[in-house]
């Protein structure tokens, strides 16, 4: 089966490391004959607030619509996001609020606790930065960003697996570590983890 790979970047800044781990991962996978569409949350313009909650429809921007497509088109998604107090970017989680919806990535069943998930056969890999080491940040804050995303976002709709990657201590590393880093994530890249 051809490797159909959406690599979705939520980092607000275009031009921060994570830019430049979307882009090794992105060189890996072509390289090994994979597919590639990239989302970057930063570029699309959208509102990030869904402002009547669950109460209300809020028609999707284009750049939503086209966001959806692109994930429904993947059959493996590389999301990628800094850690910002135990969480994600701002705009990232506006961006699931508001695409991550009934009827488009799962259904509830009518009168029943249970639901469809409408991302089945997908699989995921979660490339989180962060400013201190990926065993610290599961030992003493239980991995908040990680289980929002990997439990509560994508395998509640279905994606599995869902395996993670953390990058990190970040902040005051050199050139060569973040090489190191950058080379990790393009291996990824070509064994389309």
């Amino acid at each position: 089966m051809q490797k159909r790979i959406t690599i979705i970047n939520g980092h607000p800044n275009s031009e921060s490391f994570n830019r430049a781990i979307a882009d090794a991962y992105k060189m890996g996978a072509l390289a090994n004959g994979a597919e590639v569409k990239e989302i970057n949350i930063h570029a699309l313009d959208f509102d990030s607030n869904l402002q009547f909650g669950y109460k209300q429809v809020m028609p999707l921007e284009t750049d939503l619509l086209t966001a959806m497509e692109a994930i429904k088109w993947a059959n493996h998604l590389v999301w990628i996001h800094p850690v910002w107090w135990g969480g994600l970017p701002g705009k990232m989680k506006g961006f699931i609020d508001r695409t991550f919806l009934p009827g488009i990535t799962f259904k509830y069943k009518k009168d029943s606790i249970w639901w469809d998930k409408l991302l089945k056969g997908k699989s995921a890999r979660i490339i989180t930065t962060m400013d201190q080491p990926g065993w610290y940040y599961s030992l003493f804050y239980g991995k908040p960003s990680i289980n929002q995303l990997k439990k509560s976002t994508l395998q509640f709709c279905g994606v599995s697996p869902v395996k993670v990657t953390t990058i990190g201590p970040i902040r005051n590393t050199d050139a060569a570590r973040r090489n190191n880093f950058l080379k990790r994530i393009n291996a990824l890249g070509v064994n389309f983890k």
